[in-house]
């Protein structure tokens, strides 16, 4: 065994002693060493190095420090004897060596954590608290472009506006990080104390905005948009396959009220889940044939009745309508998305004095966040015209309230968007006010100047005018189609939308398209500058037409005619040169 390795961790000591020594000795050769019991004995100790470099401190030191140590190092010493000689042996102090280093390597290990949790929150930190530019530079580069396209543009499309700084600052405020299912006083997680003052304070104002008794109706702020409100009207009044009646979408309805195409494809949810039949405008008018509506109403006896559309540019005759749905059995509902601006200021008939639900998107005219809206009547039921004293109960109440607001919460969402119903509140708010009144009569003063200057032109309009903010421009007579007309004036940086005109295979080729007024307005257009968006909206027609004549209509080679046109390409500087004239709100935030 090789032994020239190894190192012990202890030495050997011979601690000397005055006194001699007697030995007997035994043999020739050999002796052992034995102690006589009157000769002291002389202890022989294994000590290891640590140990003795420690006793010679301790010798140094000396005093008291150096007797406690020798105490301790006889307390730790193990004596034995090896023929008759006393010995001790020192083990190394390994509770104090041990002890040290747990405490060194704790010290360490606490230091390493906490560095290690202060990188943590530190990564956090600066993920957190980034720029938008800096976070996602791929995001902030396409936002960037949709801002400059919105500001060069004209904006036409008549369910777009344009909101304020305070709405855009609740939008992107820290109220989206709160979960709050349920309703006001009966939410599902705690901490919502402030956040049920929010919506609230929203609920409030929007019966204040539109003129209404609490005593009398309910509203529901929390639908994330009028189609998920319709709907939640269904869900809370219906069973699956009942029936109901809207204006048909070739002749403004909308999407929600159950469409079905010619074919019979079921479009919508509410086409699938319940039995639908619509009304129509009269093909050679264009208004609502209100007789024949009757007449479908009593054969068809929907369980509820829609008014209110999406591309219709007339009053709505709501007396009519209540008069139908009594004589039907059904439920009145409007669906006033397009118009509540100008209910709320006052500037067409008001749904609320003859309706029974009435519901709406609030990023429209209200000029709010994107959302829906539902009101409910509540109270008591007033007794039905013609109906006898004894054929009515007096006390009847209407059950509304709870089946819709179950209907929104939990049967079809989840939690609200409270930065939303912030961003409404505040927008409800501005509706109340006269500037509002005011914007309202602005953008119905410019759609009634903007379909003037498109008819002195010789364009078709349906139903010739307007009443509201929108107007509805029939393109067949120009051997154009809605979608070649949008496209064409797209690439002009004007966005309008196609539309159904009735009587036209809406389906495959709508022949018209829509355009409205409000967010133009906002941006602060008058009369005036409506002309001048008549004359390149006509200009935009024109070059459409040229290039479907020498490119064909395929949509294919229309598309290759358009590009490097010279006259759409010095229209497009014109609408840009324009529109930058007009301040965008909130685009400093």
């Amino acid at each position: 065994m090789d032994l020239s390795q190894a190192r012990s961790s202890l030495s050997l000591g011979f601690h000397h002693h005055n006194s001699p020594s007697h030995h007997t000795s035994i043999g020739d050769n050999n002796s052992i060493s034995r102690q006589s019991s009157s000769t002291p004995s002389i202890p022989l100790q294994l000590l290891d190095d640590e140990s003795v470099a420690t006793a010679v401190v301790d010798k140094e030191k000396g005093g008291s420090n150096g007797n406690n140590n020798e105490m301790k190092e006889e307390e730790e010493g193990e004596k034995f004897k090896i023929l008759g000689h006393e010995m001790c042996l020192k083990r190394r102090r390994e509770v104090d060596s041990s002890s040290s280093s747990a405490t060194s390597s704790s010290k360490r290990a606490v230091s390493n954590e906490q560095q290690s949790l202060e990188a943590r929150r530190a990564s956090v930190r600066a993920w957190s608290n980034q720029p938008l530019s800096v976070a996602d530079p791929d995001i902030h580069e396409i936002m960037e472009k949709e801002k400059q396209r919105q500001i060069k543009g004209i904006e036409l499309i008549a369910s777009e506006n344009f909101v304020c700084k305070a709405v855009m600052e609740a939008l992107g405020s820290h109220l989206t990080n709160k979960y709050s299912e349920g309703a006001p006083g009966a939410r599902y997680y705690v901490g919502n104390q402030y956040i049920d003052q929010i919506e609230l304070l929203c609920c409030q104002r929007a019966l204040t905005a539109f003129h209404l008794d609490s005593e009398h109706w309910g509203v529901n702020v929390q639908p994330y948009s009028c189609t998920s409100a319709n709907f939640a009207v269904y869900t809370g009044l219906l069973m699956p396959k009942d029936r109901i009646m809207g204006l048909d979408s070739p002749s403004g309805g909308h999407l929600s009220h159950g469409y079905c195409t010619p074919s019979g494809k079921k479009v919508s949810g509410a086409s699938i889940f319940f039995e639908s039949f619509p009304y129509k405008v009269n093909p050679y008018t264009g208004y609502i044939d209100y007789d024949k509506l009757e007449d479908r109403a009593i054969d068809f006896r929907p369980k509820i009745l829609i008014c209110g559309g999406s591309s219709y540019p007339r009053e709505w005759d709501y007396a009519r309508f209540r008069q139908i749905a009594d004589k039907c059995g059904a439920v009145l509902m409007c669906d006033m998305a397009h118009i509540s601006g100008l209910v709320a200021a006052k500037e067409c008939i008001s749904p609320f004095d003859y309706c029974d639900v009435v519901t709406s998107t609030t990023h429209k005219g209200l000029r709010g966040p994107r959302g829906g809206i539902v009101f409910y009547r509540k109270g008591l039921k007033p007794r039905k015209r013609g109906t006898l004293m004894n054929q009515v109960d007096e006390n009847e109440e209407y059950d509304l309230e709870e089946r819709i607001n179950f209907a929104v919460f939990p049967s079809l969402q989840g939690g609200p968007h409270n930065n939303h119903i912030a961003a409404l509140a505040i927008a409800l708010k501005q509706v109340a006010t006269p500037e509002y009144k005011a914007y309202m009569q602005q953008v119905k003063k410019n759609a009634q100047a903007l379909a003037f200057a498109l008819t002195r032109r010789k364009c078709r309009l349906v139903t010739g005018g307007t009443d509201n903010h929108l107007v509805l421009w029939d393109l067949r007579n120009l051997g154009l189609t809605g979608k070649t007309y949008e496209k064409v004036c797209e690439m002009c940086h004007i966005s309008l939308n196609k539309s159904a005109i009735f009587g036209d295979n809406g389906a495959i080729s709508p022949g018209g398209v829509r355009i409205g007024t409000p967010a133009m307005t906002t941006r602060g257009c008058i009369e005036s500058d409506f002309e001048t968006i008549a004359d390149f909206l006509l200009r935009a027609a024109q070059i459409a037409s040229i290039v479907q004549r020498e490119h064909g209509k395929l949509q294919k080679d229309f598309l290759k005619g358009l590009q490097n046109n010279k006259d759409l390409i010095d229209l497009r500087n014109r609408v840009e040169a324009f529109s930058s004239q007009f301040a965008m709100p909130a685009f400093d935030f």
